[in-house]
């Protein structure tokens, strides 16, 4: 699978393949070493899985993204992967170009999903049998914390527009201030909800809706 990906990916246009690692308790340490701008990380790996290499990483201060790969996509990986840290989700049968695509994407900042992911995802946000707080978080991830009285009405509602899938312009025009205010009250928002990009802001944003219905 590594060979592949690495065929795959290192003859593309502005990839370079700095490093692999053959189980998830070599990750820190490759990453540490080699500083990579994105790490694609397979969720089942011996001796570390996937998703505990991620928040490691995460709770590490590394500041490369994390790309998750797996064979599996239920509802719990989905979420657990990207509360632990991941900025984007791919099933393995994805096409090469959706790969290399997610690539770009993490560099950028952005997150990707393979459709079926996805539609986990918003099954999550949306599902009537109970908030999706009340699953249990896998070992090594870091929990939700409830939501602080500090978040201002105005950060919460930047929180419900990300959490609608808007850019910050979108924001910027619905709220009627610049794209500078919004970036601002994101950075607060991130650092009050202990949460590191948008992907996790707008699971936490639906968590805390989901909680608060009837």
């Amino acid at each position: 699978m590594r060979a592949g990906l690495r065929l795959m990916i290192d003859g593309t246009d502005e990839i370079v393949v700095v490093g692999e690692v053959a189980d998830g308790s070599g990750v820190a340490d490759a990453v540490e070493r080699l500083d990579p701008d994105v790490v694609l990380m397979d969720i089942r790996m011996p001796v570390v899985d996937g998703i505990a290499a991620t928040a490691a990483l995460r709770r590490a201060g590394s500041r490369a993204r994390v790309v998750i790969l797996t064979a599996f996509d239920t509802d719990a990986l989905v979420r657990d992967a990207l509360l632990a840290g991941a900025v984007s989700f791919l099933v393995k049968d994805a096409a090469p170009e959706a790969v290399v695509a997610a690539v770009h994407d993490a560099a950028a900042g952005r997150s990707s999903f393979s459709p079926t992911a996805l539609a986990r995802l918003v099954s999550l946000a949306t599902r009537e049998d109970g908030p999706v707080g009340d699953r249990k978080a896998p070992r090594d991830a870091p929990s939700a914390p409830a939501l602080p009285e500090i978040v201002t009405p105005r950060e919460w509602e930047v929180g419900r527009l990300v959490a609608r899938g808007l850019t910050n312009g979108e924001i910027a025009e619905a709220l009627f201030v610049s794209p500078t205010t919004v970036k601002t009250h994101l950075s607060s928002l991130f650092a009050k909800l202990h949460v590191t990009n948008r992907v996790q802001l707008a699971i936490r944003v639906l968590e805390q809706e989901s909680l608060e219905r009837p």
